[in-house]
């Protein structure tokens, strides 16, 4: 229960909203309430006052006949604004929530989020907020809400009879505590199994949709497709084991209520206050006590819910309760021209085994160095230190002098270009995944974007009346691999940093447009420093020094002409272009 404290206090920021609900909540609960008390005496009254001519002429029919209408119609409005105003506080308390969250969890590092799979991040940063909604929307607002109807309800029948006042309080008080705790014992390990199912589903889902190209082509998509369909059978079962708890949670509350009117039938039926016999006041308690229905109606299943919102606040907890372990420091020293300095730099992802060991690397600024090796080799591990994804275990890295941990975050983001395997295009226009690439503080006009997608040879992409409008659609897959290496090329031209780390930059591609991209890099690149991996040779005589890495170190050093003439490893790299 702890868990969902900070969440409390989060949601307080939403104070005003959400007292609005539960004040309109009591509002409809009290309308109700009065709408029918007042209904069962009037009718009653009036039945009594027409056995007599004089008793019928002397009843006063317009005011009680009034006060209906005005209960009714004030319950028509409070309803729908109760609506309206709790379910604009939940919107908003699941804004707030997943604002908190992404902000907690962007200055997390690699290794805080290691182990963690896409579609088990996928399910945290979606479904399990959106249970969350539960608590306040399910919980709060009618336990709350009920709580002071109790209060007010009490008030209103001890003017004509304090002691079934107590009675019927009492009674009441005693199902909203045994009725919520009773359901969520009894729902707790269903609720835990439906969050846990679901979040598996997602897993499998997300991973069979992703994976489709490849478990195809090895003919594997029959057996993944199987752990699918055993993933949705379990989520159907989780949810049938709480659909049934939810129809018992209905028929106790029904019969608890009944029991409630039963009771108020007998004690009323030997007198209401001064009222013996009771008369048109028996009436007004019995149907009191059969408003009450309503009042706990919410009560029983709400606390179904109780142990999916404790569940899924954990998961989140795990996320936002973490510092990163990549601290920056507050150095006001900028990357102007992009000299880097490693020395004896170690690192691996595990203790036990080395990914890195001991490398020297001095690259000089404006000069363009290449690192080569196999797969495993260390050569991306690099470039996530360069970028402070990972922490070295031991060694040193300065950039234009300066300790890379002394740099301020915003400073060394901002004074080096990153264009990885693999180019991240958004579900978005064309316009916000270009701007993708500007600092914060930094404005571009349309005509400036366009110059550059024509620049990197997108021409194609600047046709049409609102070409920089156009929808790329999620991992922008209605353009061309080539197209969309180009629009990492245009990001690299829009930051314009004096330093720029290239991860394989053309992989995936053919050799036209490999070579056309790279003639794009390295034109943009004149005056700049430049460390690429790769593992293949195009490019490789632009560069001013190529390093070969294997097993965390390096083993040879040199140019195109010395390492092809020198070194039988680069001789079949090369034999392969």
């Amino acid at each position: 229960m702890r868990v969902l404290l900070p969440l409390v206090k989060l949601f307080s920021r939403q104070a005003l909203f959400m007292s609005l609900g539960i004040l309109l909540s009591v509002t409809t609960l009290a309308t109700g309430f009065g709408l029918l008390s007042l209904s069962g005496w009037f009718l009653s009254a009036t039945a009594v006052a027409g056995l007599t001519v004089a008793t019928a002429q002397a009843f006063n029919f317009f005011t009680p006949a009034g006060g209906v209408r005005f209960l009714s119609i004030t319950r028509t409005a409070s309803r729908y604004g109760e609506r309206l105003v709790t379910h604009e506080a939940t919107f908003r308390l699941l804004t707030e929530l997943r604002v908190h969250v992404w902000q907690k969890i962007m200055p997390l590092s690699a290794a805080n989020l290691k182990g963690l799979r896409q579609g088990d991040m996928l399910n945290r940063l979606v479904a399990d907020i959106d249970t969350l909604d539960h608590l306040y929307l399910r919980l709060l607002t009618p336990v709350v809400a009920a709580l002071i109807m109790m209060a007010c309800l009490y008030g209103f029948l001890s003017w004509f009879d304090a002691g079934l006042a107590k009675i019927l309080v009492a009674a009441l008080l005693l199902a909203w505590c045994v009725l919520p705790a009773l359901f969520y014992w009894l729902g707790k390990d269903h609720g835990r199994a439906l969050v846990n199912t679901k979040r598996q589903y997602r897993i499998k889902l997300v991973e069979f949709i992703q994976g489709q190209a490849e478990l195809t082509l090895f003919g594997a998509d029959r057996r993944y497709r199987a752990q699918l369909d055993n993933a949705e059978q379990a989520l159907l079962l989780s949810q049938h084991q709480m659909a049934k708890v939810t129809a018992l949670s209905q028929a106790a509350l029904v019969v608890a209520s009944g029991a409630v009117i039963l009771l108020m039938l007998v004690l009323a039926a030997k007198g209401v206050g001064e009222h013996v016999p009771p008369g048109p006041m028996f009436a007004l308690m019995v149907f009191a006590a059969m408003a009450c229905l309503e009042m706990l109606m919410p009560l029983a299943g709400a606390f179904q819910h109780l142990s999916s919102c404790v569940l899924a606040a954990q998961r989140l907890d795990e996320l936002t309760s973490q510092t990163s372990n990549v601290s920056f420091g507050a150095s006001a020293a900028t990357i102007s021209h992009g000299k880097i300095s490693i020395s004896q730099l170690r690192f691996g992802y595990r203790a036990d085994v080395p990914v890195l060991n001991g490398i020297d690397l001095d690259v000089k600024a404006g000069t363009k160095v290449a690192l080569l090796g196999q797969t495993g080799s260390g050569k991306s591990s690099l470039l996530a230190l360069l970028t402070r994804d990972w922490l070295p275990e031991s060694g040193d890295i300065k950039i234009d002098g300066t300790a890379i941990a002394d740099f301020q975050e915003l400073s060394l983001r901002s004074g080096m270009s990153v264009m990885s395997q693999r180019v991240v295009l958004l579900s978005a226009s064309l316009r916000d995944n270009l701007k993708m690439a500007l600092l914060p503080d930094q404005t571009i006009s349309d005509a400036k974007l366009l110059a550059v997608l024509e620049r990197v040879g997108l021409r194609v992409l600047t046709q049409g009346d609102n070409p920089l409008g156009q929808w790329l659609g999620d991992g922008g897959r209605q353009l061309s691999g080539g197209e969309r290496r180009r629009i990492g090329i245009a990001r690299l031209l829009l930051r314009d940093a004096p330093l720029l780390l290239l991860d394989e930059p053309t992989e995936g591609l053919d050799k036209r447009t490999e070579r056309e991209i790279l003639a794009l890099l390295f034109d943009f690149a004149k005056d700049k420093t430049v460390l690429m991996i790769s593992h293949r040779l195009t490019a490789m005589n632009f560069m001013d020094d190529i390093h070969l890495l294997d097993n965390g170190v390096i083993t040879a050093s040199g140019d195109h002409r010395h390492l092809l003439a020198t070194n039988a490893y680069y001789q079949s790299l090369y034999q392969r272009i």
